[in-house]
């Protein structure tokens, strides 16, 4: 390889700031003032970059300095490294304040299709440049995959555990019966859970917090729950409901635009559970990055519940 003409460790960033200031101020004292630089070192840190450079780069004259042309060569690299060393420096601060980076979050159906959509455009018109790999997962899942840390951020349903992870209030959820527009239930503006075991149900898979919360709820009524079918989505399941193959429990914001285009009907539940809350976790043990730590702000600030 062969020698360098310049030496870097010679030269540092200050004194190439120092340089092109100098060239565009045409004066030694207008630069140093600049760079915030006594006027004495200013000189010795120009002569020094010349005695390294092995060419006079500044004519002195009464009126001030003026680039001679290996100055002027000297000028044009020097802005290069110059800006390519703030632009360097730069986007390292928008990583170390979060403003670069890759989030991982999963969540469950819900609050993928009721909440994040809008959230996370919002988030990502302020960051651009952070990567945010969004999940539809099972909430016990999203838990799971928070602890041992495969996810960065989780959002899913109360009432399992949550050992390990730091936790809040994300949003409310309400739970409706979701009924064909021919069906017996249709006809009331309210019903309780203990009359919908009447019928038979559409449900999630199994893993389904969703599922979960009824199967439970008909076991405190001291009633089967009557599972027809189950599918891996909402969209699924209204169609099902639509086709008169039984009734579901679904987050009224998941169902209540398309009620009409489906020809069902959406009924509250006055069961207390059916107003359950979402959470928003980060594991408890781990410090998250800052680029998480800005969108969990981002969603801690919409929360409603």
């Amino acid at each position: 390889m062969p020698d360098l003409f310049i030496n870097p460790a010679r030269v540092d960033f200050t004194t190439l700031r120092l340089f092109c200031e100098v060239a565009h101020a045409g004066s030694i004292t207008k630069g140093a003032k600049r760079c915030h630089l006594a006027l004495s070192a200013a000189s010795r840190r120009i002569s020094d970059f010349e005695l390294a450079s092995n060419a006079t780069l500044l004519e002195r004259t009464s009126q001030g300095v003026i680039l001679t042309p290996a100055g002027h060569v000297a000028l044009q690299h020097a802005l290069r490294l110059t800006q390519g060393f703030e632009l360097f420096s730069d986007e390292l601060h928008e990583y170390s304040k979060g403003a670069r980076g890759h989030v991982r979050l999963w969540a469950n159906m819900s609050a993928l299709v009721e909440f994040l959509p809008t959230a996370l455009f919002a988030f990502l018109e302020q960051f651009p440049d952070i990567h945010v790999e969004v999940e539809e997962q099972l909430s016990g899942d999203i838990i799971r995959a928070v602890v041992d840390g495969v996810a960065d951020i989780g959002i899913f349903a109360a009432g399992l555990p949550c050992h390990g992870l730091q936790v809040a209030p994300y949003r409310a959820d309400q739970l409706v019966i979701l009924t064909p527009n021919n069906h017996p239930l249709a006809e009331r503006d309210r019903v309780d859970f203990r009359t919908c075991l009447e019928y038979d149900f559409i449900g999630l898979n199994r893993g389904s917090s969703l599922l979960d919360t009824i199967s439970n709820a008909s076991k405190k009524e001291g009633i089967a729950l009557r599972l027809k079918i189950q599918v891996r989505s909402f969209d699924a399941m209204c169609e099902m409901i639509a086709a008169n193959m039984g009734i579901g429990v679904l987050p009224l914001g998941v169902c209540a635009r398309r009620l009409q285009a489906w020809n069902v009907k959406a009924i509250p539940i006055t069961d207390r559970w059916a107003n359950r809350r979402l959470l928003i976790a980060t594991n408890s043990t781990r410090e998250i990055s800052s680029s998480a730590a800005l969108l969990v702000d981002r969603l801690k600030s919409n929360a409603t519940c």
